[in-house]
């Protein structure tokens, strides 16, 4: 492969041995050893594969070539032996020992992120320079780690170390800067992903771009099949950007207590910013809590709903519930404090809702479940965007016409059976051809049996609609 011959090693140190003789003692020869240190700098190659289609940031975002549906692409990681080593040693300090489980001190998951370090990637014969690359997750990381999996996700930023490599000024890849790479962790299909992804697309709400791809990272010994991947578009990368007339409004991913509107949780430290961080502006997500929880709700509902609609994309969410509940992702807002953006629309001044990470979704019973159509044992206080809004019956109503619109449409029975079949038949012997060591798949088998599963999922919903609106 080319970046075989190609790879520019990162900086180290050789060293040169040698010995010679004292002339004062010919007889008994002594060995002296001199080190003599020689720093090759990785700085300076040249960009040869760079064009601004392929790299350039002046590129608009090619979502056609990146995330197309009806294929399974490969991507190739190149990293040195000394940063994959500095990238294990970093998950041992984050999780413990690789394949041992639990974590000393009882410790659910880290609060800091993996270190990024540069590496090549190669698609299609092209090379991009010194990526930044990281392993990413949070209890999924933790868990693939602990149980001896190198299968984990990864997070790609092309211009990450742009300031050390001049030459990567910029670095896109065809015209995007940050992307996910996901490891279908704990799901068997490895099809959730994706799936529950273009429902929310086609249901016309903003959410990201997802494809398959295959990986194979070569940290020193040749390219090592890490498996079938899920690429996923980064919302605050080109989701904003191309999904939004503008993508300069305030962007959160809240996490934590605050992240549920219950009142007197606001925390600015748990609004977390993805952007226009020097502008300490949380005057949007602070009017959110305000009037969700204001009393005018039970005494005038209909100034209520006026000062939350000024504010507040309500179409947009109640259509994101009514998605969320037919795909039943339980790892999301009004079971979990996170998964989720809010996006400020430079169009409407409107908080608008953006769903995130969906690994989780098109299954039943985990983690007590997701919420049922109705809501039921939900505690209205803790998680006032849905409680309070489903108790208003005008947004109720809504919500219960969203409900029959997607079941007909984005989640239609008939759909979604072709679809799963057909997405199947496309990554069934890249999912099946994943290696020990590098799989969460226990056979062939357990494959079909997911994807049938998925299939009856989608008839379920259908009459869980049925049964809920009659």
């Amino acid at each position: 492969m080319k970046y075989l011959k190609d790879l520019i090693p990162y900086t180290f140190v050789l060293l040169i041995i040698f010995s010679c003789s004292s002339k004062a003692e010919v007889e008994e020869e002594e060995e002296q050893e001199e080190e003599i240190v020689v720093v090759v700098d990785d700085s300076d190659f040249e960009p040869t594969d760079w064009t601004d289609t392929t790299h350039s940031k002046s590129a608009d975002p090619n979502f056609d070539e990146v995330f197309e549906d009806n294929t399974v692409k490969r991507l190739d990681f190149v990293i040195s032996e000394e940063n994959w080593q500095n990238m294990l040693d970093d998950m041992t300090n984050l999780y413990g020992t690789f394949g041992v489980g639990g974590m000393s001190g009882g410790s659910s998951f880290s609060d800091e992120d993996p270190i990024f370090v540069p590496g090549e990637v190669f698609y299609e014969g092209i090379e991009w320079y010194k990526v930044g690359l990281r392993f990413k997750g949070n209890s999924s990381l933790q868990s693939s780690w602990q149980s001896g999996i190198l299968k984990l996700s990864f997070k790609l930023d092309f211009d990450e170390f742009e300031d050390d490599y001049p030459q990567i000024n910029n670095q896109r890849f065809y015209g995007f800067k940050k992307l996910s790479l996901k490891n279908n962790y704990d799901d068997d299909s490895m099809l959730r992903e994706k799936v529950a992804t273009d429902v929310f697309r086609n249901a016309g709400l903003a959410a990201s771009h997802t494809a398959f791809y295959t990986l194979y990272v070569d940290h020193g010994d040749g390219p090592q099949y890490f498996g079938l991947y899920t690429l996923v578009e980064e919302v605050d990368d080109t989701v904003t950007e191309t999904q939004f007339s503008s993508d300069e409004g305030n962007l959160y991913k809240p996490d934590g207590d605050a992240a549920t509107f219950e009142s007197g949780s606001y925390d600015e430290d748990e609004y977390v910013k993805k952007n226009n961080e020097d502008e300490a502006d949380f005057s949007d997500v602070q009017s959110l809590l305000s009037i969700i929880n204001d009393g005018s709700r039970t005494s005038d509902p209909a100034t209520w709903r006026a000062n939350l609609d000024a504010i507040f994309d309500t179409d947009v969410f109640l259509k994101y519930l009514a998605v969320n509940g037919i795909v039943q992702n339980w790892d999301t807002y009004g079971r979990m404090t996170h998964n989720y953006f809010l996006y400020n629309n430079p169009d409407t001044n409107k908080l608008t809702w953006i769903p995130w990470d969906n690994n989780e979704a098109l299954q039943t019973g985990k983690m007590g479940g997701s919420l049922p159509l109705n809501f039921s044992g939900l505690s209205s206080s803790t998680w006032p965007l849905i409680g309070y809004m489903y108790q208003d019956d005008v947004y109720k109503a809504k919500y219960d016409a969203y409900l029959e619109e997607v079941i007909n449409d984005a989640f239609n029975e008939t759909t979604m059976q072709a679809l799963y079949t057909s997405y199947a038949a496309l990554i069934e012997e890249y999912a099946t051809s994943e290696v020990s060591g590098y799989t969460f798949l226990n056979s062939s088998s357990s494959f079909q049996s997911a994807i049938t599963e998925l299939k009856s999922h989608a008839t379920s919903r259908k009459s869980a609609v049925s049964s809920y609106l009659d």
